[in-house]
């Protein structure tokens, strides 16, 4: 079966069809491109929709995670991000196997069509001037016949007429001749030009045209054949993924084979367990006899009393948990038994006119700093939270200090071996570059043991391994709790839990704790100022609005009585009476360990 035999006569419809295998090769070209877009496209989608469901670090979300539900769905998330990225595969795959080997065979094949149809039509032409010259001396030799018959009839007309002269019919005779040898001449030709003619168009339909459309037949064989891999190719493409895409579908199940009920409710009762008993049986309370009124220490009630008993702590919190007490009552306890004067005053006026008017003023440092400035921030020891919450928290904190110094040993013992390299090869290195590094390393490591000896100091008294620590203030908590127990109720006592597990902190509102002024103001006169331990300069101006805070000018040279201890802010001095707190990014800080309270004015320097 060959087209240069079947199809001899049908070149026209053999360009048309070639054509069209072209047109329909670029069509699947283009189905396949597309394809690909969606691919991407797709993949981008699940891609944005992973991401947009991932947990946001640092946040509650991410604390969420902890359960076995949230970790399947995470997983899933997961497993959706490497399920996008087997289409990203299938895209790129589809875009160098097929859209891109096909384009440049296109090109190739349109190439090789205009040149086979070129041969083709260059031989009709041939065949077609043949014929033209067939067909011309045809004619001549038609023509010389019909003149040599008029010669001839013309010739035997003047030889059978008496009156024409000897020599016209001599001259008809040799006109006639002429012709009849001129009508052989052109049959001879014409002859030649038919023999020709025929062997030229034997071997255009049985050698050239046939040649040249068994290349065409062989070309849109290719082309078939092509297309007809390229199909298989896109198949194969979307079936070497499918193993990777059937993983992530048996581990999207197996993250949801993992969901255990029993231990998400065992994690709920860990992350909220606060570790007290329920309330005992409420007391009965008389109200038939003349007698005082009294309130078991478990009623969910507030405590009430007369006025001149001990205050009760441990009453329900009106919606406040600790450390967010009542400033007021804490501002009154600290400054004492009002005078009929200062009954009418403000209680924030009162207040200012204690701390500056005494050197008590370091004395109530963090109290105001707690209540001023960080309203709200979580003490440092977790003191806070319920005994359950608190020994997580301090746990926690442990394991991560412990990692921190770990790490800073691991980098301790790197530059250590780095110091014997260049020791034992000086060329390599200056052996004392290191120190200053190895000094900071060493510092740092000490640092974090002490942090480490605190925490667990904290961590052994909520578990029971220690005696509870002597109550005395702690900065760090922001509440400060009185030293002498008989005379003095400090802001924070201690604390006692609601029924809902919270703290509570605050007093009835019709028990006043009374302080007497002398006990408050002989215990804190004894005390001596804190010595400066360096100078600072003012960056910027600070409206110092705020109780606790100080008030200074840019360029302004002051004391510093206390660094920065992580809270943002650095306690200064401006002489014996002024000192507060100011934002230490707001100053900058030369420390000085020889440095000598020296109560001068400093002057303003100008930038």
């Amino acid at each position: 079966m060959s087209w240069g035999t079947e199809l001899w006569d049908q070149f026209d419809n053999l360009e048309k069809h070639t054509q069209w295998g072209i047109d329909v090769l670029e069509k699947y070209i283009k189905f396949v491109k597309e394809r690909t877009e969606i691919e991407l496209s797709y993949a981008k989608q699940l891609r944005n929709l992973s991401k947009k469901y991932q947990p946001k670090k640092n946040s509650k979300e991410e604390e969420e995670y902890r359960y076995t539900s949230t970790r399947a769905f995470l997983a899933t998330l997961n497993e959706m991000n490497d399920y996008a990225g087997q289409h990203e595969v299938i895209s790129e795959n589809m875009t160098s196997l097929i859209t891109a080997e096909l384009t440049r065979y296109v090109q190739e094949l349109k190439q090789e069509r205009k040149s086979h149809f070129h041969d083709g039509r260059k031989a009709q032409q041939h065949i077609e001037t043949c014929w033209k010259q067939l067909e011309a001396s045809k004619r001549r030799f038609e023509r010389d016949c019909k003149e040599a018959d008029r010669a001839q009839q013309y010739f035997e007309k003047m030889d059978a007429d008496i009156n024409v002269t000897k020599a016209d019919v001599e001259k008809a005779r040799q006109q006639a001749q002429l012709r009849h040898q001129m009508a052989e001449d052109s049959k001879a030709e014409y002859s030649s030009t038919l023999q020709k003619f025929n062997s030229e168009q034997h071997e255009h339909y049985y050698t050239h045209i046939p040649n040249i459309f068994q290349k065409i037949q062989e070309m849109e064989e290719r082309r078939i054949v092509r297309i007809g891999e390229s199909m298989k190719t896109f198949a194969e493409v979307d079936r070497q993924v499918i193993p990777i895409i059937g993983k992530c579908l048996d581990e999207i199940t197996k993250a949801a084979e993992s969901v255990d009920h029993k231990n998400d409710s065992q994690m709920v009762i860990e992350a909220f367990k606060s570790g007290f008993e329920p309330p005992g049986d409420v007391d009965f309370e008389d109200f038939t006899q003349p007698m005082k009124r009294t309130v078991s220490e478990s009623s969910l009630s507030n405590s009430r009393g007369d006025g001149k008993s001990e205050p009760k702590f441990g009453s329900k919190s009106k919606g406040k948990l600790w450390p967010f007490i009542k400033k007021n009552k804490i501002i009154e306890t600290l400054l004492g038994t009002k005078s009929p004067k200062q009954q009418k005053e403000p209680l924030s006026h009162r207040f200012n006119e204690f701390m500056t008017s005494k050197p008590k003023i370091h004395c109530f440092r963090s109290l105001k700093r707690g209540l001023s400035l960080k309203l709200g921030a979580g003490p440092e020891d977790f003191s806070n939270l319920p005994p359950e919450q608190r020994r997580k928290k301090l746990q926690q904190k442990v394991d991560e200090l412990n990692r921190d110094i770990q790490k800073e040993m691991d980098s301790r013992d790197a530059l250590t071996k780095m110091k014997d390299v260049y020791i034992k090869n000086p060329q390599m290195g200056d052996a004392a570059s290191v120190d200053h590094r190895l000094a900071e390393l060493g510092q740092n490591i000490e640092k974090l043991r002490l942090e480490v000896q605190k925490f667990e100091g904290w961590l052994a008294e909520v578990e029971g391994r220690l005696p509870a620590r002597s109550e005395q203030p702690r900065r760090q908590s922001g509440v400060y709790e009185a030293q002498n127990p008989s005379g003095v109720n400090s802001c924070a006592q201690d604390r006692e839990s609601s029924p809902d597990g919270s703290y509570t902190e605050e007093q009835s509102q019709e028990t006043e704790m009374k302080v007497p002024a002398t006990d408050f103001d002989d215990e804190f006169d004894d005390e001596e100022p804190l010595p400066t331990i360096g100078t600072c300069k003012a960056l910027y101006t600070f409206e110092g609005q705020n109780e606790g805070t100080i008030s200074v000018a840019e360029g302004e040279m002051l004391y510093v009585i206390e660094e920065d201890k992580g809270d943002g802010w650095t306690r200064i001095r401006r002489n014996e009476d002024e000192e507060g707190y100011v934002p230490t990014s707001y100053v900058e800080v030369y420390l000085d360990k020889n440095a000598k309270d020296v109560h001068k004015p400093l002057q303003k320097i100008s930038e």
